[in-house]
């Protein structure tokens, strides 16, 4: 909706004359009706003399046609039963060595005896296998002392940004 209290919009600006000359104008009149005229003359058709009517009568030629259909035979039936057998398992076998503490010992003394217990080990992993150095710690066992497989003494220290098992 126009708004009452505005002037209207300018009336558009008139259209420039044409810029091309006449004789381009020319031209392309020319050629577009030379161009028509050539289509004229090819689309007609040549005079009655040359040309021969096309017969639209098709002959029927023999029809054959051939089905042949077959059943097979029912052939023998060969079964065969085979019994499988029972491949072995692995046999998984957990051995625990604990060791008997000597009379006038005393257990956790922790002194440097670092060769007395050969073998043992207090804490092991998961898998149960004894830890060694440099592998890491769970968190239940940060700060706890243990032995390696081969009886090297190991507290687990917080070391290079990790909890690790190193000699202790």
């Amino acid at each position: 909706m126009a708004n009452p209290y505005t002037a209207p919009p300018p009336p558009p600006a008139p259209r420039p004359p044409d810029t091309r000359p006449l004789r381009r104008r020319k031209r392309v009149w020319l050629g577009g009706s030379g161009l028509f005229l050539a289509g004229l003359l090819v689309a007609t058709p040549g005079s009655g003399d040359e040309q021969q009517p096309v017969q639209t009568k098709v002959k029927a030629g023999p029809t054959v046609t051939a089905t042949v259909t077959t059943t097979p035979e029912p052939g023998p039936t060969v079964t065969e039963t085979v019994k499988a057998k029972a491949k072995p398992a692995p046999t998984v076998t957990v051995t625990k060595t604990a060791t008997v503490a000597a009379a006038g010992t005393e257990d956790g003394s922790g002194g440097g005896g670092g060769g007395d217990s050969t073998g043992t080990c207090s804490i092991v992993s998961n898998s149960g296998n004894c830890y060694s150095a440099g592998q890491f710690c769970r968190n239940s066992d940060h700060g706890a002392t243990t032995t390696t497989a081969s009886g090297a003494r190991i507290r687990c220290v917080y070391s290079a940004n990790a909890w690790r098992w190193k000699y202790a």
